[in-house]
């Protein structure tokens, strides 16, 4: 029974042995960084080491890319003729076997030009192909995809065929085919042709437009349709990404002028005060975010990131102010003359600019964006919504709904709409016109330093801000009904969706003259604009 059982052990030992030969046979073989490796990409010509680098990226270990860090960032020397790694203490290591290093000082440094150190950064991002992380992978990816690179194509062979993630898998064919397209192989052209037809990067679309009209174009006919074919696809994915992109910048700029012209429909929709110190409330609130800024990253850097959420009331409440100021003191003695009030809101104009130098100086001040509002949505290769101006789209129809629901629901929205509608009847049945005034101006004042802690967030803040609005903010006004609260959301998005649409076709400059003409023209078939104010004193 002994020796029996002897000789199952022996058995079952040697079936182990042999599985385990067998899986080391299947297994491809470790690429170890041995010291020729080493000193070869450390010394020698710029072309020997830049061979020696793609030589090894091709099968890379684990310790590669700790090596070529190294490099880049100049730590490491040639001792001997081994590669040494050079610590932030002044220690050093053997690059191989990590083993520690004495006579540093006799050691020789190694040089990297621009070129070297552009190797070093594609190598380093090659290597980033099998990090474990998808985010890192899929960076890589795309920088592989922008530009392919024939010495590459190993890489992206092991990559492609280790990648389980579609999208990364994606981008790495899409380079791969970008590089095979200009293959001496025809079959490999061919493929590579229709490959790309599946891609949506304008990359894609410039490689085959280079490979069919470049200074080289392709002779073979079947592969020249494959190109054609191939690009006509392209081009229209590309296409609607960038349409798309021109309504959501159309979109985002309509917010912006929702939001720095509501507060104007409320002011001049009640009181008929043409206000051209808009701009400069819309400025108070835009420094008033600064300020905020300012107050958290000295007391509160913990909680820098909230610092727009404090911003949002401090904004709207300090124009606010403003403005209850500006009705109480000046423009409630200048009702019924349209002339002086434009003359004298001017003037405040002026004198809000010129305070705001003395206070801060004439330079703009940097308002920082939080990190949760850095960054952007990917929809397509050339569609990235950045975050700031999704968030303020989001809260221009957020100030909106609030603005309708105030004016709506509330007493004080009540006596808003009886003084706009008839004045002289409002105040015989006991409604306070007066301060019915001061609070709808506090309230058109704030808005629009809620319009600036908006423009904060996309754009510099300086003296001049609300100059580049009030025009606009007054087309929409206009165009949209004096009072309208729907009009100017209308006439906001709409201007803002038609000026970038113009801008794609006769640049800035005329599409600004086009939509001023287009705009005159309405007004001249429609002067009460898209929506009539409702009363008996209206004029329809």
């Amino acid at each position: 029974m002994g020796p029996f059982r002897l000789d199952g052990l022996a058995g079952r030992l040697g079936t182990a042995c042999l599985l385990a030969l067998a899986l080391a046979l299947a297994s491809p073989p470790a690429h170890a960084l041995d010291r020729a490796a080493a000193a070869a990409m450390a010394g020698g010509s710029a072309g020997e080491r830049i061979a020696a680098i793609q030589a090894a990226v091709a099968e890379p270990d684990a310790t590669l890319a700790a090596f070529l860090q190294a490099m880049l960032e100049g730590r490491v020397r040639l001792l001997d003729g081994r590669a040494i790694v050079v610590e932030e203490d002044g220690s050093a290591r053997d690059a191989v076997d990590g083993t520690p290093v004495d006579r540093v000082d006799q050691a020789r440094s190694v040089v990297n030009n621009n070129r070297m150190r552009r190797e070093l950064g594609n190598a380093i991002a090659s290597l980033e192909l099998f990090a474990p992380e998808d985010e890192v992978r899929l960076a890589a990816a795309r920088r592989i995809a922008d530009k392919p690179d024939a010495a590459r194509l190993p890489l992206m062979e092991r990559a492609l065929a280790e990648e389980r993630v579609a999208g990364i898998r994606a981008l790495l064919a899409q380079a791969r085919a970008a590089v095979l397209v200009t293959s001496p192989d025809r079959s490999l052209r061919l493929a590579a042709a229709r490959d790309l037809g599946s891609s949506r990067e304008p990359a894609v679309r410039a490689l085959l437009e280079e490979r069919l009209h470049g200074a080289r174009p392709e002779e073979d006919e079947e592969v020249r349709k494959a190109l054609a074919s191939s690009l006509a696809a392209v081009s229209a994915r590309v296409a609607l990404g960038e349409y798309a992109a021109t309504i959501f910048a159309g979109l985002s700029l309509g917010s912006i002028l929702l939001l720095a012209a509501l507060g104007l429909a409320i002011t001049y929709g009640l009181m008929g005060v043409i206000n051209l110190a808009h701009g400069e409330l819309v400025m108070i609130g835009a420094y008033a975010t600064w300020l905020t800024q300012q107050f958290f990253r000295a007391n509160l850097p913990e909680r820098f990131d909230a610092y727009l959420l404090a911003a949002i009331p401090v904004s709207f409440l300090v124009a606010a102010a403003v403005g209850a100021v500006l009705e109480r003191l000046v423009i409630r003695h200048l009702y019924g003359r349209a002339l002086e009030t434009l003359l004298a809101t001017w003037g405040i104009s002026l004198i809000l600019m010129q305070a705001v130098r003395s206070l801060f100086g004439a330079q703009n001040v940097a308002v920082e964006n939080p990190s949760w509002l850095s960054g952007g949505l990917v929809i397509l290769p050339n569609l990235v919504l950045p975050w700031n101006r999704i968030a303020i789209i989001v809260f221009a129809l957020l100030v909106v709904a609030t603005v309708a629901l105030l004016l709506a629901r509330t007493r004080l929205g009540l006596f808003v709409r009886a003084a706009t509608q008839n004045r002289t009847m409002a105040r015989c049945v006991g409604v306070p016109t007066a301060r019915v005034d001061t609070l709808a101006f506090a309230l058109g004042a704030g808005v629009a330093g809620l319009a600036g802690c908006a423009l904060s967030q996309v754009g510099n803040v300086g003296p001049d801000l609300g100059q580049g609005y009030i025009v606009d903010s007054f087309m929409v006004v206009v165009l949209g009904g004096v009072g309208q609260i729907a009009g100017a959301v209308y006439a906001g998005l709409g201007l803002g969706v038609f000026n970038k649409l113009l801008e794609g076709m006769a640049g800035a400059v005329i599409a600004k003259i086009l939509l001023l003409v287009l705009i005159i023209v309405f007004i001249q078939k429609r002067p009460q604009g898209i929506f009539a104010l409702k009363g008996r004193s209206a004029e329809a």
